[in-house]
């Protein structure tokens, strides 16, 4: 019996929607997979391992291979000698790009933990080609990207600990973030000035809104109602109010 290669039962049961364009199916096999509706049919990731589940080098991708390469050169003592070619370069460019792909729809699907695995991995490979890269225009072709991905690595981050209601530990990871951004060498491309300026931007409406959110504690409550004390000449309860932070001061220092 001829198998119809027909997919057009499978898009009428899920019709095009740009506001439920994404979802996570399980597989003939059970693992659980991205599959991505645009107007014109259905696209598909695997949710580990290399996006579009290609081995190449019968590794998990081409970074793992280049880098056990690297890795090899340095047991030998011949990192000195070690550089990516143009073509080992644009197969990393392009296989860097189909981990952005899925990044962007797992941050869709607020998948916070496989966010911040897949922009770390294209973090790793920033770095490495920036660093072993043997045309300089390949060494910096990933740069103009790179507030972006140290933003949306954060940013997920971030919604991990705010899962947990770790609000100091979310700023602090927001916090860093933009130090490090800021920290960035000057490029001159204007891709890189308005990614840094968007990400900049992004993060501190992060850090604020977290901040608003953020419970009091106790010694930021009794500091608030000193201040109000104070305003409304309050003077006993002000004295009360003195004595109690310091007492709370003394033993987080004593801590």
């Amino acid at each position: 019996m001829k198998r119809s290669v027909d997919i057009r039962p499978l898009l009428d049961s899920w019709p095009f929607d740009p506001e439920n364009d994404v979802r996570i199916v399980r597989g003939d096999d059970g693992r659980e997979i991205i599959q991505v509706r645009t107007p014109v049919g259905i696209e598909q990731l695997e949710l580990t391992g290399r996006p579009d589940g290609a081995q190449p080098y019968g590794m998990e991708s081409a970074l793992e291979y280049h880098m056990t390469r690297l890795e090899q050169a340095r047991r030998e003592g011949r990192e000195a000698d070690f550089e990516l070619g143009p073509q080992e370069c644009a197969e990393l460019f392009a296989e860097g790009t189909l981990y952005y792909l899925r990044y962007l729809r797992l941050f869709q699907l607020q998948r916070w933990a496989e966010v911040v695995r897949d922009t770390a991995r294209n973090i790793r490979l920033f770095d490495f080609v920036h660093r072993y890269a043997a045309r300089e225009e390949d060494r910096n072709n990933l740069e103009k990207w790179r507030p972006y991905i140290l933003r949306m690595n954060a940013v997920a981050a971030a919604m991990l600990e705010l899962e947990k209601s770790a609000f100091d530990r979310a700023l602090q990871i927001l916090n860093t973030a933009i130090e490090e951004i800021e920290a960035l060498p000057e490029l001159d491309d204007d891709t890189f000035y308005f990614e840094r300026h968007r990400s900049l931007l992004a993060l501190r409406e992060l850090v604020a809104q977290v901040e608003r959110n953020r419970p009091l504690t106790e010694l930021e409550r009794l500091e608030r109602q000193l201040k109000r004390a104070i305003e409304t000449q309050q003077f006993e309860r002000a004295a009360e109010l003195r004595d109690r932070i310091r007492s709370l001061k003394n033993k987080a220092q004593s801590s």
